[in-house]
């Protein structure tokens, strides 16, 4: 099947904005025998490019048009390889992206972290036997998996009854928890309700051995103890991250965790 590249020009464009656009693509592109594969986006351009297998460019074109409505400028038919080579052959993220900085500065390693805690896991294994127990955790691996995917999220490690996950924007980390806490209220594939609480903390943790480790993962483990069952809590600075992408939070107040000498400001995501 022939390969095709397309250009956006789009002032402004944002990584995240860029992100939600393939995700509707890959929503739609099944009705039209076409399958994007990756994109970049230089921020400092604007500029946007979209490789895809389509079994022609109006078609792939369509998909655009009916996922979102962003039309390529110029779309062109490619060998891959040249277009790998000529883009610099970037990583590539789960959702597809190799993102292009808007300066030559180096990454500021700012992450958001956070944390999922199956609710009264425990308990539920003891009531309900171990059989229970497993599904309600295969259940909950699942949607947090499934969110961690849409969302752009890094799975670091399974703690036996939640899972640590790492999001290099903190926007996407709120809107996956929520998600998270949609689809376990909407299921009903488990003998017992299954809930869990969300911590998400943003900051610079320390990496060694593909694992996380600092203060901002201590806060999000924290916060996600504190939280209230089918809750998400967030650190300040998480919430300040948030600004102007549509999100909610109520303020919960300055509170006293275990292990920081400080009282931390902590909001509730809606």
């Amino acid at each position: 099947m022939p390969m095709y590249m397309d250009i956006h020009e789009v002032k402004g464009a944002k990584a995240e904005d860029v992100a939600n656009a393939h995700m509707a693509d890959m929503k739609v592109q099944g009705r039209y025998g076409v399958e994007y594969h990756k994109y970049w986006l230089n921020e400092a351009s604007g500029k946007i490019f979209c490789l895809c297998s389509a079994p022609t460019a109006e078609l792939a074109s369509r998909v655009h048009a009916e996922a979102h409505g962003l039309i390529a400028s110029k779309i062109i038919e490619v060998d891959p390889d040249v277009a790998d080579g000529f883009l610099g052959g970037t990583a590539i993220n789960t959702g597809g992206a190799a993102v292009f900085p808007a300066t030559a500065e180096p990454d500021t390693g700012i992450r958001s972290i956070l944390f999922t805690d199956i609710v009264n896991s425990t308990g539920i294994t003891q009531r309900h036997g171990d059989d229970v127990g497993m599904q309600c955790l295969r259940l909950h691996d699942d949607i947090v998996r499934a969110a961690l995917a849409e969302f752009h999220g890094r799975e670091v490690k399974h703690t036996g009854d939640g899972i640590m996950a790492s999001f290099a924007s903190a926007a996407s980390a709120v809107r996956a928890a929520a998600q998270i806490h949609e689809k376990l209220a909407k299921c009903d594939a488990t003998p017992v309700r299954v809930q869990v609480r969300v911590g998400i903390a943003a900051g610079e943790p320390v990496e060694r051995n593909q694992d996380l480790f600092g203060s901002t993962v201590q806060l999000a483990a924290r916060l996600c103890a504190a939280a209230d069952p089918s809750r998400s809590f967030v650190s300040g600075a998480v919430a300040e991250l948030c600004g102007g992408k549509g999100l909610e939070f109520d303020y919960i107040g300055e509170v006293t965790l275990k292990g920081f000498e400080q009282p931390q400001r902590v909001h509730a995501a809606h």
